[in-house]
């Protein structure tokens, strides 16, 4: 027994320390220099928020809005050029308004439909939907709004026991 003890903490000691997972490790390249997701925002509240691009053969940019305890996701595009046969569109700033318009009042008239219906004649692709997974920025900013979802894991980083989380085969950029 005392020989499963030490080989136990060694396992332990071996893992080293681990750190808090935070929204800079969210950063995110899908493909080299192609496209990802960035800008990973604490909105309040159990919200986040990042930037989604994309940049070859044709671009656009996005926003992704989550409500961690729900699952509830808002995604939409504010910019495309090249992405299919609509003409291309610049309507970032005109969208970053109408977000901050909403995230400065009361959050509970702040909801996703309602930005959806203001979104509707600035932005393209509006969706909204349940994920019943939870995302990098959930895990970083409210674990605790978790409930069932599936846990959100870092490729290549330490669990809270000191594991390593190998889910999938998407990679996460640090820099």
């Amino acid at each position: 027994m005392r020989k499963l003890s030490i080989i136990s903490t060694f396992a332990v000691l071996l893992a080293g320390p681990v750190q808090a997972l935070g929204l800079e490790d969210c950063r995110r390249i899908t493909h080299p220099s192609h496209g990802g997701q960035y800008g990973h925002r604490d909105l309040g509240e159990g919200r986040v928020s990042w930037v989604d691009w994309w940049t070859q053969e044709g671009a656009f940019k996005g926003y992704t809005l989550v409500d961690c305890a729900s699952g509830e996701t808002l995604r939409f595009r504010t910019a495309e050029e090249n992405m299919g046969p609509e003409p291309a569109f610049d309507r970032t700033d005109a969208a970053r308004a109408v977000l901050e318009r909403h995230h400065a009042g009361a959050r509970v008239f702040a909801t996703f439909e309602r930005m959806a219906a203001d979104l509707e004649h600035i932005a393209r692709k509006i969706e909204i939907f349940a994920d019943a997974e939870e995302i990098c920025g959930c895990a970083a900013a409210y674990p605790d709004l978790r409930g069932d979802k599936t846990e959100f894991q870092l490729a290549g980083r330490a669990n809270k026991t000191g594991a390593q989380r190998l889910k999938g085969k998407v990679t996460y950029d640090r820099t």
